[in-house]
């Protein structure tokens, strides 16, 4: 991994030479903000202090050979015995090494397969300067479909809390790629600073939200009983989270849901998280499509800087 660091918001990113995009001065975007600038100027402070001292170390190695020419030693002469040297001693340069910082998230980009590091999860390719928003969202899925597969080999309590954490894990992803995905294309939204602050744990409530701010009917972006099943499922979630799982009436008016007890659990089957799943993939895919901003990352910069300095991911 090779370390990057953003001029315009210092944060540092690691990106995998020789994995990405390939082609002449193609441009570096910030992991975390998205700037845009050649890759010579991203270096990090590290590697910026380590090619000084190796710069200086070749300047004042080349000084001190020359100086070591001018060394001579007269032995002593005459009647006083007076003999003249000079011997110069040097002590070399240090060379100011350092190592790539380990980050949190390893991401492959979905879109030209660069492996770039990160802290957080969320992330802008730093070659072709896609959001990861809908691959940590499928991430997210995929793990929901790992613990129902646990939950079929278990106990009936402990399988019944797997199904119950899968069905939180698909909210809570899907609750985290909706924010994201607000915050990146808040700039686009018709009150930017409202959109910062969109949350999704509630589908209704960020229908509305988003259909205000982007002009996205998310009810049209999924079949309508698919729409009024997942609306129903983050309201078992609700449950889950603050009730202990016990119906309220509270959760009736909600999504009167005929099944449903009050004063009794409520019953999720992994056939309800999968199903959740499936809506939750369609919906979020169409909102990528819709809400993201395009990447601009397909146009070369115009530099003067050699392809070794300035691609890293061109080794």
């Amino acid at each position: 991994m090779m370390g990057r660091e953003c001029p315009k918001c210092e944060l540092v990113f690691n990106i995998k030479p020789g994995t990405g995009l390939k082609g002449e001065d193609l441009p570096c975007h910030c992991a975390y903000c998205g700037h845009i600038a050649p890759h010579n100027q991203f270096f990090t402070k590290a590697q910026i202090e380590y090619a000084k001292s190796v710069a200086v170390r070749q300047v004042t190695d080349k000084l001190h050979r020359q100086l070591k020419r001018l060394e001579f030693s007269h032995p002593p002469r005459g009647p006083l015995g007076i003999g003249i040297s000079l011997k110069v001693t040097t002590r070399p340069y240090p060379i100011r090494y350092y190592g790539e910082r380990e980050l949190e998230t390893e991401v492959v980009c979905d879109q030209c397969t660069l492996l770039y590091s990160i802290y957080g999860a969320f992330a802008f390719c730093p070659d072709c300067g896609s959001h990861n928003s809908f691959t940590i969202l499928t991430k997210n899925l995929e793990l929901a479909d790992k613990m129902l597969a646990l939950a079929a080999g278990v106990s009936r309590d402990l399988a019944d809390q797997l199904i119950g954490d899968a069905l939180e894990n698909v909210v809570s992803g899907f609750d985290g790629f909706g924010r994201e995905l607000c915050r990146v294309a808040a700039p686009k939204a018709t009150n930017p600073a409202e959109a910062e602050d969109v949350r999704f744990q509630n589908l209704t409530g960020a229908r509305t939200r988003v259909q205000k701010l982007f002009s996205i009917d998310m009810t049209t972006l999924v079949a309508a009983n698919e729409w009024e099943f997942a609306c129903r499922c983050f309201q078992k979630r609700h449950l889950l989270a603050h009730k202990m799982g016990v119906v309220d009436e509270d959760y009736l008016q909600a999504t009167n849901d005929r099944a449903a007890v009050v004063g009794r659990k409520i019953q999720i089957s992994p056939e309800d998280v999968k199903r959740l799943c499936a809506a939750m993939r369609q919906l979020g895919e169409k909102l990528v499509r819709l809400v993201m901003p395009q990447p601009k990352a397909s146009t070369p910069l115009n530099t003067h800087v050699t392809s070794k300095e300035n691609h890293a991911t061109d080794n």
